[in-house]
């Protein structure tokens, strides 16, 4: 389908890594692509045994779904700050070579692998079963195990960690990244502490708890796009919450929903429910007008 154009606001919004700099100086250009058809998924579980298992034979379904286009350029039209064609960041660490993403989608979950150039990062890793799947999303990137630099664990349930130990079988070269207070509940050795405030493959560690202790969200904030995990739901276009008896805090989650609602964001990505492309921080705005 042709690009859609990503309205300004979406990635105007600035951080600590100063990527657009001067205004004045400068301008924004930024594209998506329209989605495939993405299936809707609204169940949870904190199951890793695999009896709902989300590999490629059980009838899980992977799809490249959209690629956003982020570049800055100065008065003469000429793009500054070239990218890393391995890790698509600049020397302050800012990404701008294109960001592409897929969905991979095992039965009630979703996880996603996002890429820039020959690198990418994985956000979850599924049930029990789903390594396969993982990989064919990588594969629809043009890309393989060996190119995943980054794998983020949004939080602890089976549903979301269940198959990180047959991720990281493949994924040799791979960083794995989990909220600290969620550490002792995931069964792998080798993870890095998350806090918030981290820079990973260009986004920024957002600490989001209510949904577990640790629970992580991340966010490109010059491209605008979100991946909130189990923090956000989404049902028929609309953010919603999750089933209360999945929460560990209500009331921390709706504090984590409050504060992803204060951000600049155009894309918003799920572990439950369907992406939201377009507008998606006024989405979760009003959700968290209505708690």
């Amino acid at each position: 389908m042709a690009p859609r154009p990503v309205p300004l606001s979406a990635a105007s919004r600035q951080t600590r890594r100063h990527f657009l700099g001067d205004f004045g100086k400068r301008s924004l250009a930024i594209a998506v692509l329209s989605p495939a058809v993405l299936a809707a998924c609204g169940s949870d579980s904190s199951s890793s045994d695999g009896s709902a298992s989300g590999n490629s034979e059980s009838g899980s379904t992977t799809e490249p779904t959209s690629s956003t286009t982020t570049a800055a350029t100065d008065d003469s039209g000429e793009s500054e700050a070239p990218a890393n064609e391995e890790t698509g960041e600049t020397g302050d660490g800012a990404a701008t070579q294109e960001l592409r993403w897929a969905r991979a989608e095992l039965d009630f979950v979703s996880a996603y692998v996002l890429a820039r150039g020959n690198s990418a990062a994985i956000i979850d890793t599924g049930v029990s079963g789903s390594a396969d799947a993982i990989g064919q999303s990588l594969a629809d990137l043009g890309l393989n195990y060996s190119n995943v630099d980054h794998v983020v664990l949004t939080h602890h349930h089976g549903d979301h960690a269940g198959s990180i130990a047959a991720v990281m079988e493949q994924a040799v070269n791979a960083t794995v990244y989990a909220g600290e207070a969620d550490l002792d509940s995931i069964s792998f050795d080798t993870i890095t502490g998350l806090v918030g405030g981290e820079d990973i493959f260009g986004f920024e560690a957002l600490a989001t708890p209510g949904h577990t202790a640790g629970h992580m969200a991340v966010i490109d904030h010059e491209v605008g796009l979100l991946v909130a995990g189990d923090a956000i739901f989404t049902n028929g276009g609309a953010a919603a919450e999750g089933p209360e008896r999945f929460f560990d805090d209500v009331e921390l989650s709706r504090d984590s929903i409050r504060e992803m609602a204060a951000l600049s964001f155009n894309t918003l990505l799920v572990g439950h429910g369907d992406p939201i492309e377009g507008g998606a921080d006024a989405v979760v705005a009003e959700l968290a007008d209505s708690l």
